[in-house]
């Protein structure tokens, strides 16, 4: 039996992109997605302004590739080890906790944060993709408090939407306080207050939650 054939030129294309995808987040992380230019993307890496050009056509495709990778981690790093725990609060807790710890381990806190921040005003395809993870990411939040309550977690008057903005208005002003400000217990006080409020929103009688071990510590700023 013949081993199948490999097509070095798509391994080739796959493994540039990946090259310019990981140095594109490094750069955007840092400095925000109006950095990223083909051509300093081109020296950075040793490589052709074609080479870089080639997978993504544009500038624009490149920050919508991008925004895309970035989801990519969050989904990875974030929401995959936060589903896994037990539905209801212990899940919920996990987002957060989880959520809090990716912004603290990043070079420019919450990439979705900086991101939403610049290009709000900007009406495009790259706003849009933006707008749409956030979008999805408060929609999969309100699912998670929607299940605790199903469960009698959380009391049956809780406001699921309500709740879902407030926890995530918490650990936005945790992720800009840690990164403008540097104040270095800046995510610990929006985990802590972020587990007040689900605490907070208990059924009468429920079990109080655990207390969990952090996910991760924030690292920076210096």
């Amino acid at each position: 039996m013949k081993a199948p054939r490999v097509d070095l030129r798509l391994a080739h294309g796959a493994e540039t992109r990946r090259r310019v995808l990981a140095r594109a987040l490094a750069v955007a992380d840092a400095e925000g997605l109006e950095a990223l230019t083909i051509g300093r993307l081109a020296d950075d890496l040793g490589m052709s302004k074609a080479g870089v050009f080639g997978p993504f056509g544009s500038k624009e495709g490149l920050q919508l590739a991008v925004v895309d990778e970035a989801r990519r981690d969050f989904v990875e790093r974030v929401a995959m080890p936060a589903l896994a725990e037990p539905e209801g609060v212990p899940r919920l807790l996990a987002l957060c906790d989880r959520w809090l710890a990716w912004a603290g381990e990043r070079e420019g806190g919450c990439f979705f944060a900086a991101a939403a921040s610049e290009f709000d005003g900007r009406p495009g395809p790259v706003r849009d993709r933006i707008a749409a993870t956030v979008q999805d990411w408060l929609d999969g939040l309100a699912s998670v408090i929607e299940d605790a309550r199903r469960l009698g977690h959380l009391r049956a008057d809780v406001d699921v939407e309500q709740l879902a903005f407030e926890l995530h208005a918490l650990e936005l002003g945790g992720n800009a306080t840690f990164q403008l400000l540097g104040q270095r217990d800046a995510l610990e006080r929006a985990r802590r207050a972020a587990f007040a409020r689900i605490e907070a929103s208990r059924a009468a009688g429920a079990p109080k939650a655990a207390r969990r071990k952090k996910a991760g510590a924030p690292r920076r700023p210096e």
